[in-house]
């Protein structure tokens, strides 16, 4: 199942994994205030994204945007494990085992992504500045989740970690 807490807490519990040293590495600069990813992605306007090319087949998607009311829709990545971490802001995701979820959208391989309707037997993680938490293929997970009532700017990377074969 999923991996969350603050950042050095879920370094510390992948330490070793094939990719997430060089995901940290980025990472860190990316929570170090003033460092030039930092500005990058504080100056970015509400739904924003940029792509960002990292080492050995790894990426980061560096965005901001609304946080927004539940959705009903949960997704999961065969091809990539996903580390969100929250830049600014905070919101909550739910989680979910992918065996316990309905398949609306059938593997995208393109887009790397499979598309499920609602669960109401799920887990919330709450994230805030600093925290990250690690989806892998089998965790279905609803992201972007608003704490409250109303929508708030959320500043976030996921770093995109191939899948070891």
């Amino acid at each position: 199942m999923a991996i969350f807490g603050t950042i050095n807490v879920v370094r510390d519990q992948t330490k070793g994994r094939v990719g997430f040293d060089q995901a940290f590495s980025y990472l860190d600069e990316v929570l170090s205030e003033g460092s030039v990813a930092n500005k990058r992605i504080c100056n970015m306007a509400a739904g924003e994204v940029k792509r960002v090319e990292l080492s050995e087949g790894l990426y980061a998607m560096e965005q901001a945007y609304d946080s927004k009311a539940r959705y009903d829709a949960f997704e999961s990545h065969r091809k990539y494990i996903d580390i969100q971490v929250i830049v600014t802001g905070q919101e909550l995701i739910e989680v979910a085992d992918i065996a316990q979820l309905p398949v609306v959208q059938p593997f995208d391989s393109n887009r790397d992504v499979i598309i499920y309707g609602n669960h109401t037997s799920t887990s919330v993680l709450r994230l805030t500045a600093g925290d990250a938490a690690v989806f892998h293929p089998e965790d279905g997970h609803m992201p972007n989740l608003r704490v409250g009532s109303d929508p708030t700017l959320v500043r976030k990377v996921v770093v995109k970690v191939p899948v070891s074969s």
